[in-house]
């Protein structure tokens, strides 16, 4: 017999699975104002203590700003990056603790026209959105609409960690699928079934995506959107989610990405890749520091390491 236990958790993921359910649990003692003061002031004090993330939003930055975006500002606006990450946190915190008239009434949308139009199609939807403000409480106010979403989430440790981030998504609606062999498959089935499935495209975590011109710079984004809406049919929403003041929000909804096959799969899937990489530029140019990517995207960003 083989011995298919897991191995024992590092000291540091243990370590991580511990800060995540402290914070969790001081974000829900602390009354709202306090609990945003604090994960703000957290956020910023963060982003002294690592200088390597900070030289990688800076470089994103100045990609979605603009290069003349520099010194005292650039500075600024690499701490408000932290500060709104610290923000997205608290919130997927508090979201589970959230009413769903409080949900509603801290969310207003632009767009919902093009989800409306897309789920009355019975193909399903894909919804594809940037790391950009609160992605979460967008499945969190789509599944108050009733519908549901089904989320593909990015594998954690240890399996503590990843079971207590699917059970909190799980309260706010979401069915939670990791990232992996099932992935694909579930995803087809949920959209056979008419659900919404939401995923967040504008990293390439597995490093088999395709290559793309993204802020003018050629890099990989995942396949994953373009291939699934190539063989199903299922129309292809851009959506972000921007917080706004006093824990408000509001998400806005692009018309779906044109996604008919023309000619052979690999060719029409970087085709449709490349227009979502266009629309996520336009979405992350509206609100540059609320755009939570910390890790190298380009291969400049290695380069540069």
């Amino acid at each position: 017999m083989t011995d298919e236990r897991r191995p024992a958790p590092s000291a540091g993921a243990r370590a991580a699975y511990l800060a995540y359910r402290t914070g969790a649990a001081l974000a829900n003692l602390l009354p709202a104002p306090v609990a945003t003061r604090s994960a703000s002031a957290l956020g910023r004090t963060i982003a002294l203590a690592m200088p390597a993330r900070r030289r990688i939003v800076e470089r994103n930055l100045r990609r979605a700003a603009g290069a003349d975006l520099d010194g005292v500002a650039l500075q600024r606006a690499v701490s408000d990056v932290f500060a709104s990450y610290a923000r997205y946190w608290l919130e997927l915190f508090r979201l589970p603790h959230e009413g769903r008239d409080a949900i509603d009434r801290h969310f207003r949308v632009e767009g919902y026209e093009h989800l409306e139009a897309a789920l009355a199609l019975g193909r399903g939807v894909i919804v594809t959105l940037p790391h950009v403000g609160g992605f979460e409480y967008a499945a969190a106010w789509i599944a108050n609409r009733g519908h549901p979403p089904t989320v593909v989430v990015e594998p954690v440790e240890p399996p503590e960690l990843l079971a207590w981030f699917t059970s909190v998504r799980a309260a706010l609606g979401m069915e939670v699928v990791p990232l992996g062999p099932r992935a694909a498959t579930r995803m087809v089935e949920a959209l056979g079934e008419g659900r919404i499935i939401c995923l967040l495209a504008d990293r390439d975590i597995t490093g088999d995506g395709v290559e793309v011109e993204f802020f003018g710079e050629r890099t990989t984004m995942p396949a994953g959107p373009a291939v699934l809406g190539l063989r199903t049919g299922a129309p292809i929403v851009p959506l972000a989610v921007y917080f706004e003041g006093r824990g408000s929000h509001l998400g806005v909804i692009q018309p779906p990405v044109p996604a008919e096959r023309e000619g052979r799969l690999r060719e029409d899937v970087t085709r449709v890749t490349q227009e979502i990489a266009h629309r996520f530029e336009a979405l992350i140019r509206a609100h540059p520091e609320q755009w939570h990517v910390m890790q190298p995207n380009w291969p400049s960003d290695r380069e540069g390491r």
